[in-house]
């Protein structure tokens, strides 16, 4: 994230002057998918990429806001008729609207932004842009007078009320919360959370993006959703305290397997496999132990592409090279359909896997897989 290139560009546009530089972090998540809506956990991680925007109040009641990396230029009032057709100008509008709505008496400002998060990746671009607003307009106009958490939810309600997207809380969680050094697990149910390090030293994590359209197929999500319900409904009737797939056991499943579907009944496999990895994952982390995490996240990988069935063939060849190469864990990270698969490489192996898997998917596909490295970093915060 480049602060002089941002710096360069606000001068340009806003006649030589300077504000103040906030930046926050895309993220990973090591393991837990599909986890959130049914109360389970997920393990994200802030990254080295995201978005850094300066930021000036301008004594008006206007936003004047130019996307560096788009050459594109806005600017909006900030009552809830004034919402900009632009769809990027929208996450700031949002998050202005959402804050407002939190009490914090935001002005006009001018802005510029620019990002390096991976668009269509799966590290949450969008997120980043929103908790770098939040966190920014939390300090110049609300003296600092909304927690964290709610940053996040201000985040998470401009993407559900002005983007039209109404996704979970992970992703401006690990953006605000992000520690370097640290994953976060967070209950998805409570919204506990607790840091747990990782600092696999002798090991790389990298993403290699399919190039496959993350296309989180809406009508597939919701299938995968309405399984899960419904298995939670038949064990219901003899266990009433089971309001998630969370609550369950494999014997509690084993017990309703010929009163639910094949297909429901693999989906809540998965889930309930998947939410006790996660808890597995902490225990090895806890104990420094990547070997057991690498494992863990194949293991998820295989629930994710043979029993949720979210996987796709291209994400599912790249699993088998990895395999090939030895190396230590890799799964497909996100909702599927497409995306990235995150990779826990050991350093003496990183080279021959990226070259043997930039070949192979080449001359299998047609095409090269985008690879990003990743490190473990920290969440929003002010930068100058």
């Amino acid at each position: 994230m480049d602060i002089n290139h941002v710096r360069s560009r606000f001068a340009k546009h806003f006649d030589g002057a300077t504000g103040s530089v906030y930046a926050s972090p895309g993220r990973i998540n090591l393991i837990g998918e599909h986890t959130d809506y049914n109360g389970g956990f997920v393990f994200p991680g802030a990254v080295d990429k995201g978005i850094v925007a300066e930021i000036k109040p301008n004594g008006t009641d206007k936003v004047r806001a130019y996307s560096i990396d788009l050459k594109d230029w806005v600017e909006f009032g900030l009552n809830e008729e004034d919402k900009p057709r632009t769809t990027w100008a929208r996450y700031i509008f949002g998050v202005c609207r959402e804050m407002i709505k939190r009490g914090v008496d935001v002005k006009g400002f001018d802005t510029a932004f620019a990002g390096d998060v991976p668009l269509g990746a799966g590290m949450s671009s969008s997120a980043a842009l929103e908790s770098t607003y939040a966190f920014a307009l939390n300090e110049l106009f609300g003296d600092n007078k909304i927690d964290k958490f709610e940053l996040a939810k201000a985040g998470q309600a401009t993407e559900h009320n002005y983007v039209g997207v109404n996704c979970g809380i992970m992703d401006q969680f690990a953006s605000v919360f992000g520690k370097a050094g640290n994953l976060i697990r967070l209950d998805c149910r409570s919204l506990e959370y607790n840091y747990f390090p990782f600092n696999p030293q002798g090991y790389r994590l990298v993403l290699l993006d399919s190039v496959v359209k993350h296309a989180l197929v809406d009508g597939e999500y919701n299938k995968r959703r309405a399984s899960c319900e419904a298995v939670v409904a038949v064990m219901q009737k003899e266990h009433p305290h089971v309001m998630f797939l969370r609550d369950a056991n494999m014997e509690m499943l084993e017990a309703v397997k010929d009163q639910v579907s094949e297909v429901d009944y693999k989906r809540a496999k998965y889930v309930i496999e998947e939410i006790q990895r996660v808890l597995d994952v902490s225990d090895a982390l806890e104990q420094g132990d990547y070997e057991t995490v690498g494992q863990k996240m194949f293991e998820t990988h295989h629930g994710m592409s043979k029993l949720y069935e979210v996987s796709c063939e291209e994400l599912d060849f790249l699993n088998d090279i990895a395999k090939e190469c030895g190396v230590t864990g890799s799964r497909v990270m996100g909702g599927g359909f497409g995306g990235c698969t995150i990779n826990l490489v050991k350093d003496e192996l990183y080279d021959g896997f990226i070259a043997k898997a930039k070949e192979a998917y080449n001359e299998k596909y047609g095409k090269y897989p985008k690879v990003y490295d990743v490190v473990i970093s920290d969440g929003s915060r002010k930068l100058a």
